[in-house]
């Protein structure tokens, strides 16, 4: 049974799935405290094991230790309580890029006792309005460059009271940093217990709706002290480099929650490109670098024209199929491999990996500690070495979808199935083969075909439409968009512009068709359902 609540603000706990829909939790070897504050394990904690003086984060100029962190993230928490209200248990959002200042607060609102939602840059407010509305959330928290698709969000939700401003950049001038400014810098967090609720983490299914995923306190720290630990084997020497965003739990894992949980340097960059990152490698000396197959290809090419990426020792690859080419490739290049693996929002990061000392190509591995995995077909047997079948896996974590939203669908007899098609051969690897569903995984983004599909039908040029993922040698695969064009409309290059042009502006821009295909006819069935299958390439053999 979960432990007495700190959260005054129920909300979170009276969400929660019924527990005779959790996932089996395996939980044998992380023993934590029932009073277990996750930012302050990241912080205080650390200074009181002697890393005070160690460099925590590097961002936008700026290098701060773990004694400035702590000091920085306690003031912003009596900001958060005393000036703006926010409770044990209210959901804030933090709208950001991937900086020193979003970690700052994220920490903050976690030792307020607050459930965090972290956003990304890109978000439209209609993306920002289905968070606040799912989750009701009250406050957010939001760098001030980013302002104006917040306050379009906030001008007509009933949810958002308060929206707040802080200083993405190095120079602590906004709202929230000037009322900071004179607190104190030592904070009681609030001591939630470790199965309160900590984190959501939304992500789309194929219908384009975003899911809640319901992650506590403990969790944040059974992804560093399982998968960091064993398969990284961080340790305070370690400076971290990256491109996935603080928003997802993937980027909040590995730029985040990794290097402080050990001590270690997180590097955050706002523009995370390969040169960038690579500069940040050259610069600092990186050690460990989380991004997807398409960045550690660009990062080849630049190898070639003379970069030095010696110091990495740990390459993580997550996010897209990392082909076996470019993992043979930086083997040879760096004699280092590259880790392969596969996470889920649902189970917060990643489960199943390679590790340095046991790894082959086009193969994702072995379940991390604590994790069992197996390919079962539509029944739930478990299927012959080689067959494909469907992933599940379980763990210390697991999936909890908010209001117990499509629980039942993703959690079958105690076992996450993660939605992957996999195979496991003779020797109990595992293989991706693809996903189950319609989601488009391109660079590392995961892309719900429907809803680039509603965002193109909202525009009078087009009378249907449907959208697949495309082979792509360069993103794994691209969004490409099958338009029957409206008679009146002209299906020209002038018209896909203006259609990539509308997507860009009415959703998240990354989601945009990058090819655009003008078809007289949908391939439909008998009943009137599109058949994207038929529009999809014959695999390349």
């Amino acid at each position: 049974m979960p432990a007495p609540s700190a959260h005054t603000d129920s909300f979170a706990r009276d969400n929660l799935p019924p527990l005779d829909q959790w996932p089996d939790l395996l939980l044998k070897g992380f023993d934590y405290p029932e009073r277990l504050n996750a930012a302050v394990e990241l912080t205080d904690a650390m200074v009181d094991k002697g890393f005070g003086d160690h460099t925590a984060l590097i961002g936008n100029g700026r290098r701060r230790t773990y004694k400035e962190l702590t000091d920085w993230t306690n003031r912003l928490a009596h900001a958060l309580v005393d000036d703006i209200g926010v409770e044990p248990g209210n959901r804030v959002l933090i709208r950001s890029a991937n900086n020193p200042a979003m970690v700052a607060c994220w920490l903050a609102a976690t030792k307020a006792g607050a459930v965090v939602i972290n956003t990304m840059p890109m978000l439209r407010a209609s993306d920002l309005t289905k968070y606040v509305d799912k989750a009701e959330i009250a406050f957010a928290l939001c760098d001030t460059r980013l302002m104006d698709e917040m306050e379009a969000c906030a001008g007509t939700n009933a949810f958002l009271k308060r929206v707040v401003g802080f200083d993405g950049t190095s120079n602590h001038d906004a709202e929230l940093d000037q009322m900071a400014l004179e607190k104190p810098v030592r904070f009681d967090a609030v001591e939630t217990a470790q199965d309160d609720v900590a984190l959501l983490g939304f992500t789309s299914g194929s219908t384009g709706e975003p899911k809640a995923t319901m992650h506590f306190h403990r969790d944040l720290m059974i992804i560093a002290d399982g998968y960091a630990a064993e398969v990284l084997g961080v340790t305070p020497d370690d400076v971290f480099v990256g491109s996935p965003p603080l928003a997802f739990t993937f980027g909040l894992g590995g730029l985040a929650i990794f290097p402080l949980r050990f001590g270690a340097t997180a590097t955050l960059l706002e523009n995370a490109s390969p040169p960038n990152m690579i500069e940040i490698i050259e610069k600092y000396k990186a050690t460990v670098c989380f991004t997807a197959p398409t960045a550690y290809r660009a990062m080849l090419r630049g190898m070639e024209e003379g970069a030095d990426l010696s110091s990495l020792r740990a390459a993580v690859s997550a996010g897209e199929t990392l082909s076996a080419p470019v993992y043979e490739e930086w083997q040879e290049r760096t004699g280092k491999p590259m880790l392969d693996g596969i996470g889920a929002t649902e189970l917060l990061h990643i489960f199943i990996s390679n590790r340095f000392d046991d790894h082959k190509p086009a193969c994702t591995g072995k379940p991390v500690a604590g994790y069992e995995a197996k390919v079962v077909n539509e029944k739930g047997d478990i299927v012959a070495a080689g067959e494909m079948g469907r992933l599940a896996v379980r763990g210390p974590t697991g999936c909890r979808y908010l209001r117990g939203e499509s629980q039942t669908k993703y959690v079958l007899d105690g076992w996450n199935i993660t939605g992957d098609t996999f195979w496991v051969d003779e020797d109990g690897y595992f293989h991706f083969a693809a996903r189950n569903d319609d989601i488009i995984v391109s660079a590392g983004y995961n892309i719900a075909g429907p809803e680039v599909e509603a965002a193109l039908l909202a525009h009078p040029d087009v009378a249907e439409c449907a959208v697949i993922g495309a082979p792509d040698e360069e993103r794994g695969a691209i969004v490409q968009a099958h338009v029957v064009a409206d008679p009146d409309a002209s299906p020209d290059e002038a018209l896909v512009k203006t259609l990539q042009d509308h997507v860009k502006a009415t959703i998240a821009p990354y989601k945009y068709p990058r090819r655009i295909v003008f078809v007289d006819a949908l391939p439909k069935t008998q009943t009137g359902k599109v058949q994207r299958f038929r529009l999809k390439p014959p695999p390349r053999h």
